[in-house]
């Protein structure tokens, strides 16, 4: 019975050595240590023999079984060595090949209009300041002159967060950052507060994401003729157009009084480009700056729309669909 198995063993390790296929392997092992293998039905063998034979003829089937199992074991290791080889082979770089090299990318044309404004109103003057775009209600709200219930809150009707139980909002303008800014800082204060903003809004010209530009000047005698002129002369410089009409029509902001939206002549006629006013002597009560001292104006104007003018794009959305055929036209 011994020698029987000897012979299974060699004859089994000669079918393993034959083969590279993987298929053919399993067959193999099947049909010598499977269920109904060769050498399993040896063991199977072991109620027959007497008690005294029965200890030594399992131990040499277990090692034969064994023996079989770590060549199997191996078979599969070259196997797959050979395939991977084989792959490698297959999918090796020539590198005598000139590269690809690595392409330049560039910024985002909203980023680069925003960057030309901040340069425009430098020149002027005007730092750059920054702020959360998760706000309080005090900072979005409440200190621009726009108590709850304000009928001016359901045109920014947002997102909301909470935190430990206080209301967040995703901040919808950029004038939390001027509230910020008169907290913290002594009149004269002259700033642009550009960042990204959030409301309930979707269409070819407007985007629940999206990117405004505000500015503030505090100062002794501030008035709207400075406005004005401020005004003015960056809309001519950014679009490049000396003979550029600007108009000041009458409007309503909580936050200013008197108010005015910005218009500009285009091809087609007026069209508004802003907002702006004279900072409402309630926020600068709120910010604890002297209104009975000093004055001052604040404007906002969208980022995105004055790209699309800039670049000449009719649809917002262009902006944010990450389209690389699109963007890359701004390099």
């Amino acid at each position: 019975m011994v020698a029987n198995l000897q012979t299974l063993l060699e004859a089994g390790l000669a079918a393993l050595d034959a083969t590279n296929d993987p298929v053919e392997l399993e067959n193999v092992k099947a049909h010598y240590v499977g269920k109904q293998g060769e050498i399993t039905q040896l063991m199977k063998q072991l109620a027959s023999l007497p008690p005294e034979e029965k200890k030594s003829f399992g131990a040499t089937v277990n090692q034969a079984k064994q023996a079989f199992d770590a060549a199997l074991n191996a078979k599969r290791d070259s196997i797959a060595a050979q395939k991977l080889a084989a792959q490698l082979a297959a999918e090796a770089l020539d590198i005598s090949l000139p590269g690809r090299g690595t392409a330049k990318g560039g910024l985002h044309p909203v980023t680069l209009v925003q960057q030309r404004i901040e340069t425009l109103f430098a020149s002027m003057g005007f730092a750059v300041a920054d702020g959360p775009e998760i706000e309080n209600d005090f900072h979005n709200f409440e200190a621009l002159n726009i108590p709850k219930n304000h009928p001016a809150r359901a045109m920014q009707d947002t997102f909301y967060v909470e935190n430990d139980g206080e209301p967040l909002v995703l901040r919808t303008h950029t004038s939390p950052i001027q509230v910020r800014y008169m907290l913290n800082n002594e009149p004269p204060i002259k700033i642009v507060a550009p960042g990204r903003v959030f409301r309930v809004d979707s269409d070819a010209t407007h985007s629940p994401m999206f990117h405004q530009m505000e500015g503030l000047w505090v100062d002794e005698n501030v008035s709207f003729a400075d406005l004005k002129s401020v005004i003015v002369d960056f809309l001519r410089r950014f679009f490049e157009r000396d003979d550029l009409e600007v108009r000041f029509r009458p409007s309503f902001f909580p936050f200013t009084e008197p108010s005015a939206e910005i218009d500009v002549k285009w091809s087609k006629g007026w069209m508004e480009v802003g907002g702006c006013g004279m900072v409402h002597p309630n926020v600068l009560k709120n910010v604890n700056i002297d209104a009975e001292k000093y004055t001052g104006f604040a404007f906002g104007i969208g980022l995105d729309r004055f790209a699309m003018l800039y670049y000449g794009v009719n649809d917002l959305r262009q902006f944010f669909e990450n389209d690389v055929s699109f963007l890359s036209q701004f390099k």
